[in-house]
């Protein structure tokens, strides 16, 4: 009997341990579609947190270990064959295209996927120039696109970045 209690205290009290991360606030989803005639598939998630927003990838069908563009385009249009209805990157504040780190960058770029063995890309991230809302950086009802080649970070305004090979519309879950 006392050990049964030991361990049901043990329990209580491990139930009431706070957890190391924060909640997820707002999320959203954009289901990824093939373009370009790729096989590209899979899923990109965003979650805020705090002032970040986590942006989660699972994507598969991509060139095995290679780099891929990534980012978030101003229109949530994925109609055509080659997802240019999708717009430009998602850029509310007039900046040139560059790399997430440097502070003078479109709030849509996101670096480059980077493909594993099996052309798959697993990849979480943190940023903090969009938001998961319909505001200024918001990023609902927008489009996230995958591109064929590497994002060079420094050609304008695209990032020398090639075809568009997947595309997704951005929805609040």
């Amino acid at each position: 009997m006392k050990l049964f209690l030991a361990l049901l205290g043990t329990a209580i009290l491990a139930g009431c341990q706070s957890s190391p991360t924060q909640p997820a606030g707002k999320q959203a989803r954009a289901n990824l579609e093939a373009k370009s005639g790729s096989n590209v598939a899979g899923t990109v998630d965003f979650a805020e947190r705090g002032d970040k927003v986590v942006v989660s990838t699972k994507v598969t069908g991509l060139k095995p270990n290679a780099d891929h563009g990534f980012h978030v385009h101003e229109k949530g249009d994925c109609s055509s064959a080659d997802a240019m209805t999708a717009g430009g990157h998602f850029n509310p504040d007039a900046k040139p295209h560059s790399h997430p780190k440097d502070p003078m960058h479109h709030a849509g770029d996101m670096g480059n996927l980077v493909s594993d063995g099996k052309g798959e890309a697993v990849v979480s991230i943190e940023v903090d120039t969009i938001r998961v809302d319909n505001g200024k950086f918001g990023i609902l009802d927008r489009a996230v696109v995958i591109h064929a080649s590497p994002d060079d970070y420094k050609t304008q305004p695209t990032g020398n970045a090639g075809g568009r090979i997947a595309c997704g519309v951005i929805k609040k879950v």
